[in-house]
């Protein structure tokens, strides 16, 4: 696991080479999109649709190898009368590929790099239709979710977030980069190619960052005042993720001053062990802490949010518990269902903190990657209030994986103190 420190500089660099690929972008030339910056396992060749020339698609079949594609919005193909092709649509892999086309007019066999980039002009035209292209052809379209890297966290995706952030038409042309062999380019394969052809490369998770400081993604949709057994009055206010309309809310403890670090306790939902008492995690018990120690502080806001089972959802967490009971600890029955060991974001718990005027907090937890997570958009993490609670037989093995493999700050675990404030 990285440090604070170095994901903060992480992150800087990926704003400074997110800026640079949309200037590139916006002066007509072509960026290199990227999984992750570091360790790049696919990297996709892109340029703005609306300034493709053949010189562009030239350079995408001769160097880059792969298939030349336009990604566009679901109301381009619409216009165009184009239809999706059949696919697996819950593969991991899955990308909405419609059916081939080319221009009507004004080319020849379809195929040159000329021909190509005309039919790319034709088709981002608001004027055309279903009358100025033909069926199959040589440019295969890309439909492209309208909530972007933020809906579907992708190379495509990506691409033509980075389009519209440099004010250009939401449409681009990209290719897969290969290698010499015909093989997928990956690792420093693509780093020495994006060198070679002065590329500017920018990863997924930087463009994904980026729009959750920049873009207002939450709603506030109502509150109410909630009298809390473990804490007395709170105000509780709903929200809604546009993205996905995910509901996620913040129960805030006074009025926070926007000048002051701010008690705050960000809990992803954990229905066994908020609701039903699960002794097999110490959720519920952190909750409870939480709410109190906001309380007797006289201001704050837990934010809780919708990601239960960090983030795989309740089915997939019924299915790791039984994985668990077979031998395998938290982190491997992640990994074993396709997970990473904790899929959880922290973006949405960010733009709420933000819609409250909540900017520095003091942070109630034990896991350092919330604190970075939270750092890399935007929020100022000014202390680390620890809130442990009291291990015991059902719970002691969960709490040891937390610390060994996901950084966990647990320091009772042996002695069976409690540092901070347990249930």
């Amino acid at each position: 696991m990285k440090s604070n420190s170095d994901s903060t500089s992480r992150n800087a660099r990926g704003e400074q080479s997110l800026h640079a690929a949309m200037a590139d972008l916006a002066a007509g030339r072509m960026i290199l999109v990227v999984d992750d910056a570091e360790q790049p396992r696919q990297g996709e060749v892109c340029v703005a649709a609306q300034l493709t020339t053949p010189e562009h698609i030239g350079f995408m079949a001769v160097h880059a190898r792969g298939l030349v594609c336009l990604a566009v919005l679901p109301p381009t193909l619409l216009r165009l009368g184009i239809p999706l092709m059949p696919a697996d649509r819950a593969a991991d892999e899955y990308v909405a590929y419609g059916t081939s086309f080319e221009a009507r007019r004004g080319v020849s066999t379809g195929i040159s790099a000329a021909d190509r980039a005309a039919t790319i002009r034709v088709a981002i035209d608001e004027r055309s239709g279903p009358n100025d292209i033909v069926m199959p052809g040589h440019v295969p379209p890309i439909q492209v979710s309208p909530g972007g890297t933020l809906e579907r966290p992708g190379r495509i995706e990506a691409a033509l977030d980075v389009v519209r952030l440099a004010a250009l038409r939401p449409a681009a042309t990209v290719c897969t980069v290969l290698d010499r062999e015909g093989d997928v380019a990956r690792g420093t394969q693509l780093i020495a190619f994006a060198r070679k052809h002065k590329l500017k490369m920018v990863a997924v998770d930087a463009v994904i960052r980026h729009r959750l400081r920049s873009e207002l993604l939450v709603e506030r949709l109502d509150e109410r005042e909630l009298e809390s057994a473990y804490g007395g009055k709170f105000r509780a206010i709903a929200y809604r993720n546009k993205v996905d309309d995910s509901e996620h809310m913040a129960l805030v403890r006074g009025r926070p001053k926007r000048d002051e670090a701010v008690l705050v306790r960000v809990h992803s939902q954990c229905l066994t062990g908020d609701v039903l008492g699960s002794r097999r995690c110490d959720c519920g018990e952190q909750l409870e802490a939480a709410v109190r120690m906001i309380a007797e502080a006289g201001r704050g806001v837990l934010v809780y949010l919708h990601q239960e089972g960090r983030g795989i959802g309740l089915a997939n967490k019924i299915r790791a518990y039984a994985l668990q009971d077979k031998g395998l600890d938290t982190v491997e029955a992640n990994l074993e269902l396709g997970f990473t060991d904790d899929p959880r974001d922290y973006g949405i718990s960010a733009q709420i903190l933000r819609d409250l005027g909540i900017s520095s907090v003091k942070l109630l937890t034990n896991n350092s990657r919330k604190i970075s997570g939270l750092t890399s958009y935007g929020i100022e993490v000014t202390e680390r209030v620890p809130i442990e609670a009291l291990p015991h037989a059902l719970n002691i093995g969960y709490l040891r994986t937390k610390r060994a493999k996901l950084g966990h700050i647990l320091t009772g675990l042996e002695t069976g103190a409690r540092p901070g404030r347990g249930a």
